[in-house]
């Protein structure tokens, strides 16, 4: 009897979350919504943030945007912009830091997602899976120097948890060398490399073996390296950002990358170049290590390389170092990466940065950005502290967290979404579709200067 209650009373919960289920259906069928239908969206978002994903993002999202703007809930998007709910557009100058180098639902790459999907979504998990293996021979072909095998993810941190556990199984080291403000994904062995302590402290200790020195700083690399050689825990990898994204877009000293190589290659150990965020066009070449004439043992990718239409990733190393793999391939595997509708997305991402020339764009058009902000800020050194950059990768940092915040809230307000942070807004990034256009870039550049001329800190 007890059963039977507790079965009806299942069906009859089950009865009615169905029916909220076909509502949000009949919602995700609609191109447009009513004011009505917005409204709803809007409130329902906003509660079920509270009560069911995490009340934190709603106090992050007040604390950088002002009056109600915290309630923004995003619907459609296409190009560099994106819509909310209610209709109003947003100029992208986020671009989910950094997944949209091919544009908001580039065509060719839906495309081939679509046309993959009509076929067949996932794999099997046991036979041979043509398109990981045809986007791996794409990998091999347009990556830096001997980079030939690849192990595909589904995120950032997972390629460089795969380029950490290759390392250790290359050379049995159990050393690793990151740098001070760097980020490299927040799971247990990505967390380890990664610099910022708020996100390592509450899980402290983590991966033992790590060790962090300041990011430029090649006399302290080669000192870390030493000592570590002298007390016989040598270095097996250092894993680094060519250019540090969430550390601030921090451009490298000149010549450091080299220099990093060089040490290395000096002490045995491998190079782990982390492009999750400056790969696929992001600093004006295909890979930011073309940029700097670095080659890296291990390459990790994410982020853009799904074309902002599916999650994606890769781990490409060159033979001498993957070929630890070879014997058991199932060292280390993944259930949905390399799918058929990530390799689909990732190949057609691949086709449009070469036929639409987007590194190449990223470049002028970043150089072109750079300097009308550079411009602005001249008239505003009260507040701007530096603008640097490469291609679309742009940092803007001002003299305190207060104005970063406030600047931030102004832009978005006037419809531009940059990537400030509730961690530290003293420098925000500019990281949009590598498509945007120029026209697009002065109304940014022009929304920055009327958001400084107003701003009253």
């Amino acid at each position: 009897m007890e059963t039977s209650t507790t079965t009806q009373t299942l069906e009859k919960e089950y009865g009615a979350i169905n029916s909220y289920i076909k509502k949000v259906l009949s919602l995700i069928e609609k191109e447009h919504v009513s004011k009505e239908e917005a409204e709803w969206i809007t409130k329902e978002t906003v509660d079920n943030f509270r009560e069911h994903v995490n009340p934190g993002f709603l106090e992050y999202r007040k604390s950088v945007t002002k009056d109600t703007q915290f309630a923004s809930v995003e619907w459609s998007d296409s190009g560099s912009c994106f819509k909310d709910v209610h209709g109003k557009e947003y100029i992208d100058c986020l671009g989910g830091f950094g997944i949209y180098n091919v544009g908001h639902r580039n065509p060719k790459v839906v495309k081939a997602v679509t046309d993959q999907l009509k076929r067949q979504a996932l794999h099997s998990q046991d036979l041979l899976d043509p398109l990981r293996a045809m986007l791996a021979k794409i990998l091999a072909e347009i990556t830096p120097g001997d980079l030939k095998y690849s192990f595909f993810v589904n995120s950032g941190t997972e390629s460089v948890e795969a380029a950490l556990k290759l390392a250790k199984m290359y050379n049995e080291r159990n050393t690793f060398i990151a740098t001070t403000r760097a980020f490299h994904g927040k799971s247990l062995g990505s967390l380890s490399a990664t610099a910022k302590g708020v996100f390592r402290k509450p899980f402290l200790p983590l991966i033992p073996g790590f060790r962090h020195v300041p990011f430029g700083d090649i006399d302290m690399m080669r000192k870390t390296m030493e000592s570590c050689a002298l007390v016989g825990e040598d270095v097996g990898a250092v894993i680094i950002e060519p250019i540090q994204g969430e550390g601030g877009v921090m451009v490298p000293p000149e010549g450091y990358l080299k220099q990093v190589r060089a040490l290395c290659d000096e002490f045995g150990a491998l190079l782990i170049f982390d492009e999750v965020q400056t790969g696929m066009g992001r600093t004006g070449k295909m890979f930011c290590a073309e940029v700097y004439n670095v080659v890296p043992d291990i390459l990790c990718l994410a982020k853009a390389f799904g074309g902002g239409i599916m999650p994606a990733g890769a781990c490409v190393a060159s033979e001498k170092v993957f070929k630890s793999w070879f014997p058991n391939p199932f060292m280390h595997t993944t259930t949905f990466g390399g799918n058929p509708l990530a390799c689909a997305a990732a190949i057609a991402t691949i086709n449009v940065l070469i036929e639409e020339n987007l590194p190449q764009r990223a470049q002028e058009v970043g150089e072109y950005f750079i300097n009308g902000l550079r411009e602005v800020a001249a008239q505003h050194q009260d507040k701007v502290l530096e603008i640097r950059g490469k291609g679309l990768l742009i940092g803007v940092e001002f003299h305190s967290d207060e104005i970063g915040y406030e600047v931030s809230k102004g832009l978005f307000d006037r419809g531009v979404l940059v990537a400030g942070t509730l961690i530290n807004s003293k420098t925000f990034r500019i990281e949009p579709p590598l498509t945007i256009s120029y026209d697009e870039v002065d109304q940014v550049i022009a929304t920055f200067k009327t958001t400084l001329e107003t701003l009253k800190v």
